[in-house]
C-alpha cells in the first residue's frame, strides 16, 4: 500500500461505525466512509466536539450539520495551499490520500531536467495540477465543472502559482482528448482521476466500467516520444489495483514499454495506528 503520511494540516484521528473523525487544519469533521465496517469504542473527544458532521440518509444523499465552522478555510501541503468548504456528497474539495501520488510524480518531473508537459484529466480542484506545476511542469488542467476549475484557480493563487504555465479548461475529457489527438499535441505525463459516473458540460455520459478502457486507449495516443509517467486513480468498488495494473499493461506497456505498479492508497489513523484504505492507484513509468 502507498501511504499518504506527510501531512501536517490533515489527519484521520479515529474511525468507527461507518464514519471517520478527521482534522482539517484547526477544524474537526465527521464524515461517512464505506470502508469503516468496524464498531470500535469512540474514545476520542473529537467525536463529541467536532465542527461538522455529514449524515448519510437512506436514499443515498445526506446533509451537513455545522458547529462553529467557517464557510471556507485553508490547509497546506508543502508549498501548496488549498481552500476547503463542505459541499454536497460529503466532500471538502480535497482528497488528502492523493498526496502520496503528488510526491511520486513531482520527483519524476524534477529529475527529468527538461521541459515537461503534463495533462491532468478529471482534474477537480487542482491538487495534482498544482503539485506538477510546483515541480516545474507545464500543465493542462481539464474538468467538466466550471465551478471546480474556478476553485482550482483559487488554490493556484493561494499557492503562489497563479503565474505558472497552466491551461485551465472546462471541457468534456473524452472530447478534449479526441481533439488533442487531431491537433497533434503530446504529453510527457498523464494523470486521471475518473469518476464512477458523470456527465460532461453538454450532458455527455460517462460510466467507468463502460468507458475507461477505450478512453485510456485514446489517452495513450497523447503520450510523447519520451514519456515519464501515466497515473490512474480509482475509488470505484470492483476496480482493484490488479484491474488498474491490467489496463496499464495492456494499453500503455504495449505501446511504450516501461514498468507498472498498482496498489491501494491509504492514510494512517492516529488513534489506532492502522491504515485506512482510500482507493487504488496504478502507476506506469518509463524504465531507465
Amino acid at each position: 500500500m502507498w501511504i499518504s503520511n506527510q501531512w501536517k494540516d490533515y489527519e484521520i484521528l479515529d474511525t468507527s461505525s461507518g464514519e471517520k473523525l478527521e482534522r482539517w487544519g484547526d477544524y474537526l469533521l465527521v464524515r461517512p466512509d464505506p470502508q469503516v465496517i468496524w464498531k470500535t469504542p469512540k474514545k476520542n473527544p473529537g467525536w463529541k466536539k467536532h465542527n461538522g458532521h455529514y449524515y448519510r440518509n437512506s436514499k443515498g444523499g445526506g446533509e451537513w450539520e455545522f458547529f462553529h465552522l467557517p464557510n471556507q478555510w485553508t490547509v497546506g501541503y508543502g508549498r501548496l495551499t488549498f481552500h476547503l468548504k463542505p459541499f454536497a456528497f460529503k466532500h471538502t474539495g480535497l482528497f488528502p490520500e492523493q498526496a502520496v501520488n503528488w510526491d511520486w510524480f513531482s520527483e519524476k518531473i524534477k529529475k527529468a531536467r527538461r521541459p515537461v508537459n503534463i495533462l491532468n484529466l478529471f482534474a477537480y480542484t487542482g491538487g495534482a495540477t498544482l503539485a506538477a506545476a510546483a515541480a516545474g511542469a507545464s500543465v493542462t488542467h481539464v474538468d467538466a465543472s466550471k465551478g471546480m476549475v474556478s476553485w482550482a484557480k483559487e488554490n493556484a493563487a493561494s499557492s503562489g502559482l497563479d503565474k505558472a504555465p497552466v491551461r485551465w479548461l472546462v471541457d468534456d475529457c473524452v472530447k478534449f482528448v479526441e481533439r488533442e489527438i487531431r491537433r497533434g499535441n503530446r504529453y510527457d505525463g498523464i494523470i486521471m482521476d475518473p469518476p464512477s459516473y458523470g456527465r460532461g458540460p453538454k450532458g455527455e455520459l460517462w460510466k467507468i466500467e463502460d468507458s475507461l478502457y477505450s478512453f485510456m486507449k485514446l489517452c495513450a495516443e497523447l503520450l510523447s516520444k519520451d514519456p515519464l509517467f501515466f497515473l490512474i486513480n480509482s475509488y470505484t468498488t470492483g476496480l482493484q489495483p490488479a484491474v488498474l495494473s491490467y489496463l496499464l499493461h495492456s494499453i500503455i506497456v504495449k505501446k511504450a514499454g516501461g514498468k507498472v505498479l498498482a496498489k491501494e492508497i491509504g492514510i494512517p489513523v492516529r488513534d489506532s495506528g492502522l491504515i485506512l484504505p482510500c482507493g487504488s492507484s496504478g502507476r506506469w513509468n518509463a524504465q531507465v
